[in-house]
């Protein structure tokens, strides 16, 4: 998982570092300003768990192998762990592009990723070349990964259109969120900030900070739900703060006084539950649109003091 290589590796970045390609000059930060328009229109999120299926995508770009595992609402019985190639759900279903911290894999989020797919969500998490379990942890590559996770929504709503695919007609390309969790957090926050992808609707952070990519938020306004431990021993609480103070759209912050970096994501506890409870109630009203599930986050937010929860959406 992450450590603190994290910090090694970006605290001499400044706030406006951006990558580089090919040995050129990258372009300037984006000048563009965030504006207030919300951009999914109110609708309604599924009151039904559903089964989840699991599929394997072999994604490449230029080069950079992003082998990119997707969860998915599935037919059948609720329940139970997920099933590889499963029948997929009835109906169209939002996209949230998840992204793991440096020394992750995406199986290692698996508990609060079925969750989102239980819930009606087509969770796609990319494998990255640089930062994942077993590869060199080259740190600063994180800065090229808001980039690779634009690419791989790229191939994934192309099977929405894509003849014989099994998510053929089931991919909802305009309710699309990013999320991840410390080098995968610095990464969604430069899907919004450097690397803005227009096509993002919401974000969810997971003890992340901005380190590398900036706060220079863009485009149309896209609610963000910030998650972090306040005894985090990686990205400090502060850091996290830092960034969603700057958010200047529809924002909350869940802090965990007895939060560490995120281990309590990767098991079932008390705090996972309230996690991704919390998380499914924001992706249900940024996605779907559903004004009731706005009103339950909270709620779900402050259950069994475990958390507090600064809200602004």
């Amino acid at each position: 998982m992450a450590s603190t290589v994290l910090i090694a590796g970006l605290i001499g970045c400044s706030a406006d570092t951006r990558p580089t390609t090919g040995g050129q000059t990258p372009p300037p930060e984006p000048t563009t300003v965030a504006t207030p328009t919300p951009q999914v229109a109110a609708g309604s999120a599924p009151k039904n768990t559903f089964a989840v299926g699991v599929r394997q995508l072999k994604l490449n770009r230029d080069g950079r192998a992003l082998p990119t595992t997707l969860w998915y609402p599935a037919a059948g019985q609720s329940g139970g762990a997920a099933k590889r190639s499963a029948t997929v759900a009835e109906g169209r279903f939002p996209v949230v592009m998840f992204s793991h911290g440096l020394g992750g894999r995406p199986d290692d989020y698996a508990k609060l990723l079925t969750r989102w797919a239980a819930a009606g969500f087509v969770v796609a998490a990319p494998t990255f070349p640089h930062t994942s379990k077993g590869a060199d942890n080259n740190v600063l590559d994180v800065l090229n990964q808001p980039a690779d996770v634009s690419y791989a929504l790229d191939q994934v709503l192309a099977l929405d259109s894509a003849a014989g695919d099994a998510l053929r007609g089931r991919l909802d390309g305009e309710r699309v969120a990013a999320a991840g969790h410390s080098a995968g957090g610095v990464t969604t926050i430069g899907l919004f900030t450097t690397g803005r992808d227009d096509r993002l609707d919401a974000g969810v952070v997971f003890a992340g900070t901005a380190l590398g990519v900036g706060t220079a938020f863009a485009g149309a306004a896209a609610p963000q739900l910030f998650v972090h431990g306040e005894l985090d021993e990686v990205v400090e609480y502060a850091a996290g703060k830092a960034a969603y103070d700057k958010v200047p759209w529809p924002k909350a912050m869940l802090s965990l006084p007895k939060g560490d970096h995120g281990r309590a994501l990767l098991g079932d506890s008390a705090t996972l539950r309230l996690v991704s409870d919390t998380s499914v109630e924001f992706l249900r009203w940024s996605l779907y649109g559903d004004p009731e599930a706005k009103k339950r986050i909270s709620t779900d937010a402050t259950r069994g003091d475990l958390a507090t929860f600064d809200d602004h959406l």
